[in-house]
């Protein structure tokens, strides 16, 4: 009987090895040595379900419920869902000696959502050099802050802890109230924001940085992502600052100085960070709404965040504005942007809402809870972004279920799915064209 070998493409393996980590990561968080209480496997699996996805949703507190130890696996279920499983394994075998196949790098650039197999290797040790330098510098500071309020043990754990997890855009901390009693501390604000902003720029962008030096030399990929980023965090501030400035319940008894600090933070936070110094549920429907757009936008390729990515959002405005002016192709920074793109841009956008709208669709059906909330709940999720109006912990088992799938999605991405369910086909011929009536 001739050996049967199992040929998986790579996104069929990096779904496997992700749902391998999330298994290990529900069966450690389950043991009593990482809890202060027994919890349930709904829980414990939601849990590891987040970390590795770095979205940050909870249904328990993971300060009060986990122990060091728990909340240690939780870190690592953190680093390893944001630098990527796969950035590990090409380390392991780099540190060792070994060849890295052209299935691994496929699977890298699968993983690193890179355009061309060329240069992943690279990318996987900046991603590593990057990724550990920011998160030991940012975790000294932050312990200049939480040292003398915690002492040494907690204090340079928590540094550790939130430096991590910041950095790899999860949301998770060890308060049951966030980082709320932080809103108008500078260092925290600075600190927090910083790492989660460089990490979803994306590694790409930092590798070209390092590289390239000026902006004039960067690749149109890091131009977008920075003139994006800027536009797009100077917009949601002002929005915030003008939309709650006389909320009592969030900023309106705040100082001027910690109204602006705090406007900044959760402004920021939403593309896929899901840190907050505001009660979420306090907010004006209309901050809330502009939270959605946020989180469904979320960060950039090849980052530690979710949602469509920052560039998909652009190209699809980019496109719309070009189609209006009356040309088909889409020019940026004296560069050409291929029309090929708009396909895959939509693609991913149209994937998007439909998993948004089906997932929300469900949740009506099995919760009773506000379709407000519920729409957040579900954008949080898909954007792996972590924030939440409190509904998280009331949520049903299959409410719950319903989440943990929209995670694992908004993580691997639905067109990653799409792929991991397609099966290949030759290439078809073509038929003759023929105009529609559109609009």
């Amino acid at each position: 009987m001739k050996n049967r070998t199992i040929n998986l493409t790579p996104s069929q393996l990096l779904t496997f090895i992700f749902l391998f980590f999330i298994s290990i990561g529900t069966l450690l968080l389950k043991l009593p040595i990482s809890t202060t209480h027994p919890i349930r496997w709904i829980d414990a699996s939601f849990i590891s379900v987040s970390a590795m996805t770095v979205t940050g949703l909870a249904t328990v507190d993971p300060g009060s419920t986990f122990t060091l130890f728990g909340q240690i696996v939780i870190m690592i279920l953190i680093q390893l869902g944001g630098l990527g499983i796969m950035s590990f394994a090409v380390l392991i075998f780099i540190m060792l000696g070994k060849k890295i196949g052209i299935k691994q790098r496929l699977v890298m650039q699968q993983a690193l959502n890179q355009i061309n197999i060329g240069g992943v290797i690279k990318l996987v040790r900046n991603l590593f050099f990057f990724s550990l330098t920011i998160e030991l510098i940012a975790m000294i500071l932050l312990a200049l802050r939480w040292i003398p309020e915690f002492g040494w043990k907690k204090g340079l754990f928590y540094s550790l802890f939130h430096s991590v997890s910041a950095f790899n855009n999860a949301g998770f901390a060890l308060w049951p109230d966030n980082l709320m009693q932080y809103a108008g501390d500078p260092v925290i604000n600075i600190v927090i924001s910083s790492l989660f902003i460089l990490g979803g720029l994306g590694f790409t962008v930092l590798a070209d940085l390092k590289d390239k030096g000026t902006f004039s030399k960067l690749s149109l990929h890091s131009k977008m992502m920075i003139v994006g980023t800027l536009i797009i965090n100077v917009l949601s501030m002002f929005f915030v600052f003008v939309l709650e400035y006389s909320n009592p319940k969030t900023i309106g008894n705040l100082s001027l100085f910690d109204k602006l600090w705090t406007s900044y933070f959760q402004a920021v936070s939403p593309r896929t960070a899901g840190f907050n110094t505001l009660d979420i549920g306090s907010l004006h429907e209309s901050t809330i709404f502009l939270i959605i757009i946020l989180m469904f936008i979320g960060a950039g390729s090849a980052s530690t965040g979710g949602g469509i990515k920052l560039t998909t959002f652009m190209v699809i405005c980019l496109s719309t504005i070009s189609f209006i002016k009356g040309r088909y192709d889409i020019r940026l920074f004296r560069k050409n942007i291929p029309s090929s793109y708009i396909a895959k841009v939509l693609a991913i956008a149209m994937t998007s809402v439909v998993t948004v709208v089906a997932s929300l669709f469900v949740l009506n059906i099995i919760e009773t809870l506000p379709f407000l909330t519920l729409l957040f709940e579900v954008v949080s999720a898909f954007g792996t972004v972590g924030l939440t109006m409190g509904i998280t912990p009331s949520l049903s088992l299959l409410g719950k279920l319903v989440i943990i799938v929209v995670m694992f999605v908004g993580k691997l991405g639905p067109l990653t799915l799409a792929f991991l369910m397609a099966k290949p086909q030759k290439p078809p011929f073509k038929y003759p064209d023929e105009d529609i009536l559109t609009g």
